[in-house]
């Protein structure tokens, strides 16, 4: 038995556990997930699973498997970081509009350095996004390839500037990495992955993620629903985790994750 790890009980019905209470600013919860590095490049993703690892539901969106829980540390995950970045499946699928921060969490966004702008960043090869994300004064940042047939009329839509070609060795592909540096030589550093699980698989394939925040909603869905993170070949090697800390409310769980990089 000598080679079994010991186990912790994190949630005994038995003992005290402490409460983080709603509340506007969310201080609790900023404190609690703003302890990560104050300089240099940090990749955070955010997903959510059912019990039998389905990244949505029936309905193919992952709304029908979150809540109120999920919820909360979600818009604080958003507050905490300098942009959104997702694939163009998600942004299609899950309708991203242009972002805000909620008025309530914008004082602890400025204490920590943060932008007043909270920036969406869109990743697709083909450049195709939907009018509805570009029709707008705050169109996103598309980063797409240098053989996108739509190139030239995403610089005429939304400005030149917007549009960042990140080509890596394979043409017509999406780089990560030059995704992760470009995005880091705009100054912004703090990066937040909400997918899809291709994307999400892209960035930890490349060794680029520092940290996951994986909520368990508590349904089985079944079906052929992908999971949270999506490639037609496995992790070579299987990348490690650290658990930082475990939420729990009414079922739900939300866990913290450190990822062992490879690099460090």
């Amino acid at each position: 038995m000598a080679d079994l790890p010991a186990l912790d009980v994190l949630l005994p019905l038995d003992a005290p556990v402490r409460h983080l209470a709603p509340r506007g600013d969310e201080a609790e919860l900023v404190a609690l997930f703003a302890d990560g590095p104050v300089t240099g490049v940090h990749v955070r993703a955010n997903m959510v699973g059912t019990v039998d690892g389905a990244a949505t539901g029936a309905n193919r969106v992952s709304g029908s498997i979150n809540g109120p829980a999920d919820l909360r540390v979600f818009r604080v995950l958003r507050a905490l970081a300098d942009v959104i970045l997702v694939g163009a499946g998600t942004a299609r699928a899950e309708r991203y509009p242009p972002l805000d921060v909620p008025p309530e969490l914008r004082a602890a966004r400025a204490t920590l350095g943060r932008p007043d702008g909270l920036e969406l960043a869109v990743v697709t090869a083909s450049g195709a996004l939907p009018d509805s994300l570009l029709d707008t004064d705050r169109p996103p940042l598309v980063l797409t390839t240098g053989s996108a047939p739509s190139l030239d009329g995403l610089r005429a839509r939304i400005g030149a500037d917007r549009v960042i070609v990140a080509d890596g060795a394979v043409p017509g592909v999406v780089d990560p990495r030059a995704v992760v540096a470009a995005l880091a030589e705009r100054g912004l550093t703090h990066i937040l992955a909400e997918g899809g699980p291709t994307l999400l698989a892209q960035l930890v394939d490349a060794d680029l993620v520092d940290e996951l925040c994986l909520t368990w909603s508590p349904q089985l869905v079944g079906g052929p629903a992908g999971r949270v993170t999506h490639l037609p070949t496995w992790f070579e090697p299987a990348r490690a985790l650290t658990l930082r800390h475990l939420l729990h409310a009414d079922g739900v769980l939300l866990g913290r994750w450190q990822v062992v990089r490879l690099g460090a």
